[in-house]
């Protein structure tokens, strides 16, 4: 694979031309939030918390670093004003549904985050999909789903394969950055138990 060079933060970085921005910061030790990357599954670009700053003044854009392609003598900053004022809303955003969270604390604490800037929604899932995927992707099981749409939208377990595949796997729960996973679970499995008996 070829070798590329691009500059992130003043910085010059060698990547290959398959990786993504986020890779290629990640391999020189720069590091980048995200929530719903995982190096074993595709990526994304769901959290936009990985958002940086490519360009050069003025022609700058933002761009989710975990999808986009690292590219020859590309500029990337990662903690440019505009990029840190991004992430404070989003962190912000997503304290309204999983603010017990400690991972999306811990960051709101660095970017200096509102915890009380906007009205909370508290579902503590925040569709970062990594359950889903990771199901689909590496365990082929495909046991949970999202279903719905818009501000409905949920992840939710499929109970006539969740009730065989999962008791031995709950590899997913890990993955969850709001810890909220293996309580859906625990509630899927006393609903699947109960229609059981009925």
């Amino acid at each position: 694979m070829k070798e590329i060079t691009l500059q992130i933060d003043g910085q010059a970085v060698k990547a290959r031309e398959d990786m993504t921005v986020l890779q290629a910061a990640r391999r020189v030790g720069i590091a980048i939030p995200t929530l719903c990357y995982h190096e074993k599954l595709e990526p994304y670009g769901a959290c936009r918390l990985c958002s940086v700053e490519i360009g050069t003044a003025p022609q700058t854009r933002l761009v989710a670093s975990c999808v986009y392609p690292a590219e020859n003598n590309l500029v990337v900053n990662t903690r440019t004003e505009r990029v840190t004022k991004v992430r404070k809303v989003l962190l912000e955003l997503l304290l309204t549904l999983a603010p017990g969270s400690k991972i999306i604390k811990d960051l709101a604490l660095e970017y200096g985050a509102d915890a009380n800037r906007f009205k909370k929604d508290t579902s503590f899932c925040i569709l970062c999909g990594l359950c889903v995927r990771y199901c689909s992707e590496v365990k082929k099981a495909n046991t949970i789903s999202f279903v719905s749409r818009g501000v409905g939208r949920e992840v939710m377990f499929i109970p006539e394969i969740a009730a065989k595949e999962c008791p031995s796997c709950q590899e997913c729960f890990a993955l969850c950055p709001t810890n909220v996973l293996e309580a859906n679970f625990k509630l899927a499995q006393a609903l699947m138990f109960t229609d059981e008996k009925e």
